[in-house]
């Protein structure tokens, strides 16, 4: 009791520095409140986010100006044959976090902060997801026209199903048959660029997005870690001119049907969008790394993701986690991230530990995780789409009333999949920023 008392004696005493004009006295307050783990008052979300944002545009304003004095110093870099330098500087630069674009993001998303970590989020950008959704589903629909695919399509669906199908009990999927690209597309590829999208929108918030940005996708399958980053890029519209921003996307897949597939969807798409993106595959499997990658470039990426890649099998997740400890120290460039995505029931399921609403054991599962690749946390966020940490009754009735349809691929599931629901966009995904 005696801490619910001090709590709402310190919330009280926020109000009234707030309601005066105290500023100071209302951020040690707020830092008193978050250090007791107490639930913040929208007031003190409010401020809180009040606070980000000030110090966001101080550094933007701090980085308008080093910018003019570099601007400055051009004609004398000029004269010196110094042009290149400058040019890689102006380069290196990250992008500026915009205030109304956060807001735009936060408000069509629906994202709620139920505290430090855990964020709910119902919605999306329809202006962006509707299209591609649309292309994606009848992308898929003339692919299985193809007529050496006519006489026995059935057969390969349901051997492609009944791999993918794993993932429901437990067991890590082949993805080695002929449709497997396309049965992933359907099932899953669109709930994975959601999640994608937003965890670059965190990396974005956060002030870490580079305009020149070089990417290693390990086991990337068609490229969902670059379809989020680009539909992100596309909500910026309108909201701020985008200086020139080039991706260099690197991909490491074992299954190259599923590289061609996302690279064909992407040259029907995201190009025609005028998308300034290099992209290079690596066909191989993450197991043979002794033999096969070292040929990766040293010190070269600004970020690694690894999203959805963790091995149910426990002798493969160790073995893995050597191969991506190894891919982090040799290819991560210096004072640069891993993003890490993985679903919550696979971070949890291998130490044998029940998903709560205790807090301290999630930072400690996450600590754990990160340590075992290597790595040192950043920040971490758990995507739930319905705003809490340990499963609901009935998930299709909450689904149905606040999640956003898919519209165009729910048909699809239905005809090939055998579903008689529709599909909607959920997550219930840890996203994760680490580093060397």
């Amino acid at each position: 009791m005696s801490n619910l008392l001090a709590n709402w004696w310190r919330s009280q005493k926020f109000i009234t520095a707030l309601k005066q004009g105290d500023n100071r006295l209302a951020k040690k307050l707020l830092k008193q409140i978050e250090k007791s783990r107490a639930n913040l008052s929208w007031q003190e979300k409010l401020f809180r986010d009040k606070l980000q944002l000030e110090e966001l545009l101080d550094d933007k304003n701090e980085r308008i100006r080093e910018v003019d004095c570099r601007v400055q110093e051009l004609e004398l870099q000029l004269g010196f044959g110094q042009f290149d330098d400058f040019k890689k500087q102006i380069d290196d630069l990250n992008l500026i976090p915009d205030p109304k674009f956060i807001e735009f993001i936060v408000s069509s998303f629906n994202l709620i902060e139920h505290d430090q970590n855990l964020v709910q989020c119902t919605g999306i950008d329809d202006r962006v997801f509707d299209d591609f959704e649309a292309n994606l589903a009848e992308y898929i629909k003339e692919e299985f026209k193809h007529h050496s695919w006519q006489k026995k399509l059935n057969i390969l669906v349901k051997e492609a199903v009944d791999d993918i199908n794993k993932l429901k009990i437990g067991q890590d999927p082949e993805y080695r048959f002929e449709l497997s690209p396309h049965i992933y597309l359907i099932r899953y590829f669109l709930d994975n660029v959601y999640c994608a999208y937003l965890a670059w929108f965190f990396i974005y918030k956060s002030g870490l997005l580079p305009t020149q940005v070089n990417i290693l996708d390990i086991a990337a399958g068609p490229g969902t870690a670059a379809y989020g980053l680009a539909l992100l890029l596309q909500s910026t519209s309108g909201f701020f001119a985008m200086p020139s921003m080039h991706i260099s996307y690197y991909s490491l897949e074992q299954q190259k049907a599923f590289q061609y597939r996302g690279l064909q969807f992407w040259r029907q798409y995201m190009e025609p969008l005028a998308m300034n993106a290099y992209f290079r595959f690596d066909t191989a499997n993450i197991f043979d790394y002794d033999n096969n990658y070292r040929r990766l470039p040293k010190k070269f990426f600004d970020f690694i993701v690894i999203s959805h890649c963790f091995f149910s099998d426990g002798d493969k997740r160790r073995e893995s986690s050597r191969v991506f400890n190894e891919i982090c120290t040799n290819s991560l460039k210096e004072s640069s991230y891993v993003l890490l995505i993985i679903q919550d029931k696979k971070l949890f399921k291998p130490y044998n530990i029940r998903q709560d609403d205790d807090e301290m054991q999630e930072l400690s599962v996450v600590t754990r995780f990160i340590e075992e690749l290597g790595l040192k946390l950043v920040w971490y966020k758990y995507l739930s789409s319905t705003g809490k940490r340990t499963s609901i009754s009935d998930f299709g009735k909450f689904a149905r009333e606040n999640l956003y349809a898919q519209r165009y691929m729910s048909p699809l599931a239905r005809k090939y999949l055998g579903l008689n629901f529709d599909f909607h966009y959920g997550l219930d995904d840890y996203v994760i920023l680490a580093k060397r």
